[in-house]
């Protein structure tokens, strides 16, 4: 049995919370907000979703991250460059090391 590399496991645990985190805030919105929050609601599941398949080490969780960064990335050119920025940064931190060659997640 080969050691599982630290980096998937710290994404998978911070997708984990990062999508819980956004489930809390925005669930009570449904009442008011339905369809916004419902919106973000999914996208904090597809979080919760991507952070425990890394954690299972299945690969398409890999790919369900790099989607749900990517899209941050896209949203993020609605706001400041600051956003911008930040979100491309953490989206290149994502797909190296989630994708980086003779390293399995």
């Amino acid at each position: 049995m080969t050691k599982r590399p630290l980096a998937p496991i710290l994404i998978g645990v911070l997708l984990i919370l990062m999508g819980a985190g956004g489930l809390v805030q925005h669930l009570g919105q449904l009442r008011t907000q339905l369809y916004d929050a419902m919106w973000v609601c999914l996208l904090s599941l597809a979080a919760v979703i991507a952070g425990a398949g890394l954690l299972r080490g299945y690969n398409w969780a890999r790919w369900l991250a790099l989607a749900w960064i990517a899209f941050h990335v896209a949203i993020s050119f609605l706001h400041s460059w600051f956003q911008v920025g930040f979100h491309v940064a953490v989206c290149a931190l994502f797909a190296y090391f989630l994708f980086r060659p003779g390293r399995e997640g």
